[in-house]
């Protein structure tokens, strides 16, 4: 089957939607984690790529239903076939610039851009309807994304929950979740739900 292309008028990119909403808030932040530093070509060109690797690494779909299942799909699935993977590197958002070298200062501000993307790109997920209509519960078996601003880029923290604990109003505010390391219990605020089919 052909492809079939579809343009944006010059200069109208909010034709582009979605997308073009996701390229607005990656150079938003790229902008501020930037700021004044000067990069050479090479060393831009490394950070752009690293950048990209944390967008290519965000949760879309659980890969299953399995309970047993953490996987998610994530746009590197259709780019090169699984999820990106990165080395784990130390910290170092809030060390001065003037004490880093030149790879610590791109490390910084792929750091920093996850920081604030990532946090950005939770909230996108987690829609705040409470005063206008009532919010689905969370309830066992979905699958989550647990927002902890401490991970490392490209660390998504993927639980499956095993347990709700409603309130004397019936509504869930505490869940117990089962990651790869731990069961963790969780304010649903913390909790993200991978979007699924609609449950009646």
């Amino acid at each position: 089957m052909p492809c079939k292309w579809h343009f944006n008028p010059p200069g109208s990119p909010h034709f582009g939607g979605i997308w073009e909403a996701a390229v607005k808030s990656a150079k938003t932040h790229l902008k501020k984690v930037i700021g004044a530093q000067v990069y050479t070509t090479e060393e831009f060109t490394t950070l752009i790529t690293r950048i990209e690797g944390v967008l290519n690494s965000r949760p879309v779909l659980p890969l299953s239903s399995d309970p047993n299942d953490l996987g998610v799909l994530t746009p590197s699935h259709f780019l090169i076939g699984q999820p990106l993977l990165a080395l784990p590197e130390k910290d170092i958002v809030d060390t001065p610039t003037n004490c880093l070298s030149r790879w610590q200062l791109l490390c910084q501000a792929q750091q920093s851009f996850w920081g604030r993307w990532s946090n950005e790109y939770l909230h996108t997920l987690q829609g705040r309807q409470k005063w206008f209509k009532q919010t689905q519960n969370l309830s066992v078996g979905d699958l989550v994304v647990i927002n902890t601003p401490s991970r490392p880029p490209m660390a998504w923290q993927i639980g499956r929950i095993i347990q709700v604990h409603p309130g004397v109003d019936n509504i869930v505010r505490v869940a117990t979740v089962k990651t790869q390391d731990a069961i963790l219990k969780r304010s649903v605020v913390k909790l993200v739900r991978l979007p699924v089919d609609p449950r009646p």
